[in-house]
């Protein structure tokens, strides 16, 4: 074991001998507990999930805080600032989702890699992963940015001034289109190998950038001109670029202690490792287009109830948006430790570790939504004091703190699943309850006045409700069956 390689040691899976074969998933769960490996120990395995998910909750929450941030310093501009900017959000997270989707595979199977002992195949995936990324960045951007207008448009832009303002706000993030996208290659595959920290460090300086800058574009402080809408936006990418500087400079100076970018070993296509990304990849692209569509037409229809209530609802899913983030953090931490135990052919210690990532993950999930019953209108009011917006949005909350434990059971579900190469279960799921679950809520409820402005959201709530108690009953079928991994379509 070299230098840069003992750095990421210390997980309680290191401590266990390599297994011999992928059986034991093959064979029916036996009822009774079955002790942890000789030298392992509960405490042991709660702190790998917590060290694992901590950094990436915080990455995420500050990400999440300052995209609030973004709207709160916007909503001093007017209602139609922050209807600009939510018309914005949408269209954007459909481009990012083709990359974020495909790194998926990237996580995967670099966590596997770094099981089985290989960092050689795990920097090689990294290499495809970033020119792929880089190359239909540079698509994507051009696309985009010349769509603009009309995406927005689409989006139902009922005024001028909204439509400019989306327009030139969704402009410049095209523009900045391929430093964020790089970026989160460098983060999934830190995640893949159990290093959330480094990619914490380094999102943490571009959204402390993204903040301060937002001080001086937005309004126009310090000599600098006030842009608006559009300032916010730039002070956005230009955070964004900051994170893409330090993340590959942390990838090139062995940031992870098992990852090392060296451009001289060159990006040639290397056909096994761009096949495995896409086909472990491309049922979370089709789960997150899908997602997304949902989002585009739910929103597309919330607008349409006037400017008032399409910002109530903008403020309210960022809000929800950063409610996201507990699962999501636990569900990392649930992708590189089940990956990383299948890598060293140890599905018994995947097996503990996936239970011990739900059970933290709810815990914190309880906690949230108490926060959200207790203080409602006071979030609300820190992005809007309007008496109307706070009174709806504060009600709307409510739904949002009663889904907290079915939606973190989603999101650490598809952790494991995804850190097994099963990407399709979760691909499934979130095909039947956008399409099938939540408008069959919404279409009745949207329409009629108030009640249907909050119908909106109860479509959202019942729809993670649904994914959140398909995803336990899949991953029971499987306890009883034997949790079957997906064969990686590449050798170890």
């Amino acid at each position: 074991m070299n230098e840069s390689q003992s750095k990421v040691r210390g997980l309680a899976l290191d401590l266990v001998e390599e297994g011999k074969d992928l059986s034991l998933w093959e064979q029916k769960v036996q009822k009774k507990k079955k002790p942890l490996p000789e030298g392992v120990t509960n405490k042991m395995m709660y702190s790998d999930v917590i060290r694992i998910a901590w950094p990436s909750m915080v990455e995420l929450l500050l990400t999440q805080l300052a995209s609030m941030v973004d709207l709160m310093m916007v909503g001093q501009l007017g209602a139609w600032a922050l209807t600009s900017v939510g018309l914005t959000t949408q269209p954007k997270f459909l481009f990012m989702t083709i990359f974020q989707a495909m790194n998926v595979g990237a996580t995967a199977m670099v966590a596997r890699y770094k099981g089985a002992g290989r960092p050689d195949k795990a920097n090689l995936v990294m290499r495809q992963a970033l020119m792929m990324t880089f190359l239909g960045a540079i698509a994507m951007s051009f696309i985009g940015y010349f769509t603009s207008e009309w995406m927005v448009q689409f989006m139902g832009a009922a005024d001028a001034e909204s439509l400019a303002g989306g327009t030139i706000y969704l402009q410049i993030q095209m523009i900045g289109f391929l430093p964020m996208a790089l970026t989160t290659v460098i983060t999934a595959v830190l995640r893949g190998v159990g290093d959330s920290r480094t990619a914490m460090i380094y999102n943490v300086v571009a959204n402390v950038v993204n903040v301060i800058l937002n001080y001086f574009l937005i309004y126009g402080h310090m000599g600098f001109p006030a842009m608006g809408v559009a300032g916010a936006s730039l002070a956005t990418i230009l955070g964004q670029l900051v994170a893409m500087v330090m993340a590959f400079y942390a990838a090139m100076r062995h940031g992870s202690g098992y990852l090392h970018l060296n451009l001289r070993d060159g990006f040639l296509p290397d056909k096994e490792s761009i096949a495995a990304i896409f086909k472990i990849g491309f049922p979370a692209m089709v789960e997150q287009l899908v997602m997304r569509a949902g989002m585009i037409i739910y929103s597309k229809t919330v607008a349409s109830l006037g400017t008032i209530a399409f910002a109530t609802h903008q403020v309210c899913m960022n809000i929800q948006a950063l409610s996201f983030m507990n699962g999501q953090a636990f569900g990392v931490s649930a992708t590189s430790l089940v990956g990383q135990c299948l890598g060293k052919r140890r599905p018994d210690m995947a097996e503990e570790y996936s239970r011990r990532t739900r059970r933290v993950g709810m815990i914190v999930s309880f906690c949230l939504a108490a926060c959200f019953v207790l203080f409602s209108h006071q979030i609300v009011a820190l992005y809007n004091d309007e008496p109307e917006i706070v009174s709806l949005g504060g009600t709307i909350l409510m739904f949002i703190a009663f889904i907290q434990p079915f939606q973190a059971s989603q999101f650490i579900l598809a952790g494991v699943l995804r850190g097994a190469g099963d990407t399709r279960a979760t691909a499934v799921i979130t095909f039947m309850t956008v399409l099938l679950v939540r408008p069959g809520f919404d279409d009745p409820c949207i329409p009629l006045g108030l009640a249907g402005r909050l119908g909106g959201f109860g479509g959202r709530s019942a729809a993670p409700i649904f994914a959140g108690v398909a995803a336990v009953q899949y991953r029971e079928m499987e306890n009883n069956q034997g949790l079957t991994v997906a064969p990686f379509p590449y050798s170890l």
